[in-house]
């Protein structure tokens, strides 16, 4: 019990974002995301077509 009296006590000194605040923090996430997704396929491409040059 004393845990879940520390827990409660604990998310009362938490401090929650805004709505506006978390749907921009939401939207870079998502933005960053799809940078990374675009960049890993054009590697993985690059590097595939490296690969079949080089064994051809």
């Amino acid at each position: 019990m004393k845990f879940i009296r520390s827990v409660i006590d604990e998310m009362k000194n938490v401090t929650w974002p805004s709505g506006k605040q978390l749907r921009k923090d939401t939207i870079v996430v998502i933005e960053t995301s799809l940078i990374f997704a675009v960049l890993f396929f054009l590697m993985d491409t690059a590097i595939q077509n490296v690969f079949a040059w080089i064994l051809k």
